[in-house]
C-alpha cells in the first residue's frame, strides 16, 4: 500500500527558547469521565496547546528558528487533551521532529511525547550536494531495488530536510523517486542522503504493500449504502463521509514528486435495481462491492470501537478505485488522493486483492498518516506494518461475516495455489511465512518491514489470545515465546484498545520497538491502571517476543 507522505508547513513559533531539555513524562490514569457538555472542543484544545507551547518551549526544544504545525488532536471522555505537532527548522521540515503535547481537562500542561530530544540547531541550510545529485543518487537507488525490470518514465525531485531520526540532526535530502514498471505499474523509493556529505542515510518504499481479504468475492452477500441519482444507483455512502468506488480501468497514475500528471481513472459505479455484482471476478462491479463493504466495515470499526470519524478523524470519506493497472498484484492507501487502490492480482499467486483484511489494512495506514506517522523504514516501519495488520484482523473479527471470519492470518483469501502458503503472514508465529521475525533481535530493523512487523505481531497475537495451543473460529494456533513464559491473554478488544491509544496518543514517528512497549504500558495504564491485570499483560507479551 502507499502512502505518499506530505509536509505541511506551520506558522513561525514566536516564542524564542534555549535547547531542549529532558521533558518529564507524567504518569497519570484517566480522570473520572466528563460531562459531554464541558469536554473541550477542538478549538479549545488547540488553544491550550498553543499557550502550552509558548511556556514550555525549552523543555519542546522549540526555538525562534521553527515552526509547529498540528496534526491531530485526541481527546478523552474525561477532557484530557493531546495535540500532535509536525515541526521545522529554518522553515525546513524536521523528520523526527513530530511530538505530542498532554494537557489536563482544564488545559493545564501535563507532559510531552518527543520523536527525538536532540537539539536541531545547524550551522547553515546551504547543502554542499546538489539537488540533481541527490536525484541521481535516488533514482540509481530504484533501479536497484527493481533489478531485473525496465524501468520506464523513472523521476525524482529532492527535498530539502533536517534529519533528526537517525543520530545528531544534519541537514538531509529526501528524495522520492518514481517510474513505471514493464507492466506500467508504479514503483517509487524515498532516499534520504546527507546534503554535505552525499552519504546515503536511509531508504524506503514509497509504497507500502500489503494485501488481505474481502467481501462478495469472498465474503458472500453484504449489505451497502448507496446514493439514489435519478432513477440510477450510484456506489457512494452518504452514511460514511460520500465514501465511493469507481473503476480504474486498468490505468495507472503517473505522478511526479506527489504532483499528477494524470491519474487513473475513478468511475463511479452505478447500477439500475441496487444490486450490485454477481459473486464472480468476471462481473467488474463485484470487486467494487468487495472494495465499498471493506470501506464500509473499517470505517464503522473505527467510529464503533474508537470514536474516530473517519480515517482522517475529520469526518471525511476517502473513495476506492478497483482493477488498477495489468495483473497488478497490490494494493495501496495515497495520502495525496486519500484514496485506496487496488489491483486484480497476477492469477496464479494472488487473486483480487479486495479483500476485508487488505481494506482494513491499507486504510489503517491512512490512520497511521494523520496520527504517529510512524517512519516506513526500520523498527518503526515494522510497527507502522504491524499496526495494519493488527487493525486488519481485528477489522475482520469485528465484521463477523460467516463467509469470512475473523482470523490471525493474513491475506488468507486472496492466497491462491501458486503462491505455496495458505496465508500471506501469520501473526501467532510469524516466521512461518519464511521470513518474518518472531522475536526482536539488534538486528530486527534490518528486516523489510512486512517481516520485521513479526515481532509486533506476535506481541498483538499473545496479548488478545496468550501462549500455547488454541483454536479460534476454526483455526488452530501454536503461539511459542522467547523466554519459555506462559502469556494469559486478555482478549482483542483490550488489544484494539491498547494499540490504538498508544497509536494515537504516545507514538512518534521515530518510536522503535523499545517505544513501542513504553507506549502501550501507558495505554493500559491510561485505561486500565497501573500494575493491574492489562498492564502486566501488555508488560509480559512483549517480554515474551523479548522486547524489554
Amino acid at each position: 500500500m502507499s502512502r505518499i507522505r506530505q509536509h505541511v508547513r506551520g506558522s513561525r513559533l514566536a516564542t524564542a527558547g534555549i535547547a531542549a531539555a529532558t521533558a518529564t513524562l507524567l504518569a497519570a490514569a484517566l480522570s473520572p469521565v466528563a460531562d459531554a457538555a464541558d469536554r473541550p472542543t477542538r478549538a479549545t484544545a488547540l488553544d491550550h496547546a498553543a499557550a502550552a507551547l509558548a511556556e514550555h518551549a525549552a523543555s519542546l526544544g522549540l526555538t525562534a528558528t521553527q515552526g509547529t504545525s498540528v496534526r491531530d488532536v485526541v481527546i478523552d471522555k474525561d477532557g484530557t487533551q493531546h495535540v500532535r505537532y509536525d515541526r521545522t527548522y529554518r522553515e525546513l521540515p524536521v523528520l523526527g521532529g513530530d511530538f505530542v503535547v498532554h494537557l489536563a481537562p482544564d488545559g493545564a500542561y501535563r507532559s510531552a511525547n518527543r520523536a527525538t530530544r536532540s537539539t536541531i540547531s545547524l550551522p547553515t541550510i546551504a547543502p554542499k550536494v546538489s539537488a540533481p545529485e541527490a536525484a541521481d543518487t535516488a533514482v540509481n537507488a530504484l533501479r536497484a531495488a527493481n533489478l531485473g525490470d525496465t524501468l520506464k518514465q523513472v523521476k525524482a525531485k529532492p527535498q530539502l530536510v533536517v534529519d533528526a531520526l537517525h543520530g545528531t540532526p544534519r541537514l538531509a535530502w529526501r528524495t522520492n523517486a518514481v517510474g513505471l514498471d514493464s507492466l506500467g505499474n508504479p514503483v517509487a523509493r524515498t532516499v534520504l542522503t546527507d546534503a554535505r556529505t552525499g552519504a546515503r542515510i536511509d531508504a524506503w518504499d514509497s509504497l507500502e504493500t500489503a494485501t488481505g481479504d474481502g467481501a462478495s468475492l469472498y465474503g458472500g452477500t453484504v449489505p451497502l449504502e448507496t446514493t439514489l441519482s435519478g432513477s440510477t444507483y450510484q456506489l457512494k455512502d452518504p452514511t460514511r463521509g460520500n465514501t465511493y468506488t469507481g473503476d480504474a480501468e486498468n490505468k495507472t497514475d503517473l505522478c511526479i514528486f506527489g504532483i499528477c500528471i494524470s491519474r487513473a481513472p475513478a468511475t463511479l459505479f452505478t447500477d439500475t435495481d441496487n444490486h450490485w455484482g454477481t459473486g464472480a471476478a468476471a462481473d467488474r462491479s463485484t470487486a467494487a462491492v468487495d472494495a465499498q463493504y471493506g470501506t464500509d466495515v473499517t470505517w464503522d470499526y473505527y467510529k464503533n470501537v474508537h470514536g474516530r470519524n473517519g480515517i482522517g478523524n475529520d469526518g471525511k470519506g476517502s473513495y476506492n478505485r478497483v482493477h488498477y493497472g495489468n495483473n497488478y498484484a497490490n494494493a495501496f492507501w495515497d495520502d495525496s488522493c486519500f484514496c485506496m487502490t487496488y489491483g486484480d492480482g497476477n492469477a496464479t499467486q494472488l487473486g483480487p486483492l479486495v479483500a476485508l483484511d487488505v481494506a482494513g489494512h491499507e486504510m489503517s495506514h491512512g490512520v497511521t498518516s494523520k496520527s504517529a506517522n510512524l517512519t516506513y523504514s526500520g523498527e518503526s516501519g515494522g510497527l507502522n506494518e504491524a499496526t495494519s495488520d493488527i487493525f486488519g484482523s481485528l477489522v475482520e473479527f469485528y465484521a463477523n461475516n460467516s463467509s469470512d471470519v475473523g482470523d490471525y492470518l493474513i491475506g488468507e483469501k486472496i492466497v491462491r495455489s501458486g503462491f505455496g502458503r495458505d496465508a500471506l503472514r501469520y501473526m501467532d508465529k510469524p516466521s512461518k511465512d519464511g521470513n518474518s521475525a518472531d522475536y526482536w533481535s539488534s538486528s530486527v530493523g534490518n528486516l523489510d518491514v512486512h517481516y520485521s512487523s513479526g515481532v509486533a505481531n506476535h506481541f498483538a497475537y499473545l496479548l488478545a489470545e496468550g501462549s500455547g495451543t488454541k483454536t479460534v473460529n476454526g483455526v488452530t494456533y501454536n503461539s511459542p515465546t522467547y523466554n519459555g513464559s506462559t502469556v494469559t491473554g486478555i482478549g482483542r478488544d483490550k488489544l484494539g484498545a491498547i494499540w490504538y491509544r498508544a497509536l494515537t496518543v504516545y507514538m512518534t514517528s521515530s518510536t522503535n520497538y523499545a517505544g513501542a512497549r513504553t507506549a502501550t504500558l501507558n495505554a493500559a495504564r491510561d485505561l486500565y491502571g497501573s500494575g493491574g491485570t492489562e498492564y502486566n499483560a501488555v508488560a509480559a507479551a512483549w517480554s515474551a517476543v523479548n522486547v524489554n
